[in-house]
């Protein structure tokens, strides 16, 4: 896998390191990285089943009122 190198706040950096219990600032915020790509494709997965749910809903027949 191709890697990249930035630079970050040095604060930023170690509130991650701390909040995350890590105690390697790359790992941190690879872990970081990480858990919010999860988490996004948690939130797709949930949307999408919703979005289905709905697109059943519309599709069937409605029934005659009266």
């Amino acid at each position: 896998m191709a890697k990249v190198n930035i630079s970050l706040d040095a604060e930023l950096v170690v509130e991650v390191m701390v909040l995350a219990g890590i105690n390697s600032p790359q790992d941190a915020i690879e872990a970081i990285v990480r858990d919010y790509i999860a988490r996004g494709h948690r939130t797709e997965a949930r949307t999408e089943l919703k979005d289905q749910n709905l697109r059943d809903l519309d599709v069937k027949p409605q029934e005659p009122q009266g």
